[in-house]
């Protein structure tokens, strides 16, 4: 069995962990849930009841002494990264989680890097890659030859469209929309039920259909 430790125990956390318990990620059978890091302090409250066992922050996780996988739930682009970046450790490797339900139409063009998080219902058609660290929180679908970068998240219902081509570090809002052929950079946020329908700037928010930048 491979041991693994959810970092995050909040409410993505606790979805992965009971989707994992209930057999509804692929190979989940041969991994055994151990516990969970989190940087905040659960001295007081050191268990969960599905994430289980607290086992401390970043710190115990660099100095663990055997394998570990560690999936990290969060649902924030830039904590995802963050935390990625901080954890140092050789021994610890970042698994896939993908659910079983996950629908490729061209498996033979479809590429993925490591610790993704692709929850139940999403799609992939033809000729899509995913870089590292992405999340797919539900009923996501991703059209024909587009690139996803890494530690994007995108929300339940987004819709990406054909060759698009995203960066790095995005947040795409539950039931947006991306138009056909698009170039996003980094670091931009897609509000809820918002439509992107040009290429946004690095870094700023958009709202609205189509969207719209947000300035306050």
């Amino acid at each position: 069995m491979k041991k693994i430790a959810i970092y995050g125990a909040g409410g993505l956390g606790h979805e992965v962990a009971a989707a994992i318990r209930n057999g509804w990620i692929r190979d989940s059978e041969n991994w055994k849930i151990i516990g969970f890091f989190d940087d905040r302090n659960f001295s007081d409250n050191p268990t969960d009841r599905l994430c289980g066992e607290w086992l401390g922050g970043v710190d115990t996780l660099n100095a663990w002494k055997e394998p570990i996988g560690v999936i990290l739930c969060f649902g924030n682009p830039k904590i995802r990264r963050e935390i990625a970046d901080k954890i140092t450790n050789p021994l610890v490797d970042f698994p896939n989680c993908i659910s079983s339900n996950f629908r490729i139409s061209d498996p033979e063009s479809f590429s993925i890097g490591k610790g993704n998080i692709i929850q139940g219902d999403c799609i992939a058609t033809t000729n899509v890659a995913l870089g590292d660290f992405n999340l797919l929180n539900g009923s996501v679908v991703v059209g024909h030859d587009t690139i996803i970068g890494n530690a994007n998240v995108l929300m339940p219902g987004c819709r990406i469209s054909g060759e698009v081509a995203i960066g790095n570090s995005n947040l795409f809002g539950a039931m947006s929309f991306v138009m056909q052929g698009l170039l996003i950079g980094n670091d931009i946020t897609l509000s809820p039920l918002s439509a992107l329908l040009s290429n946004p700037g690095n870094g700023n928010t958009y709202i609205g259909n189509p969207a719209k930048i947000f300035k306050l």
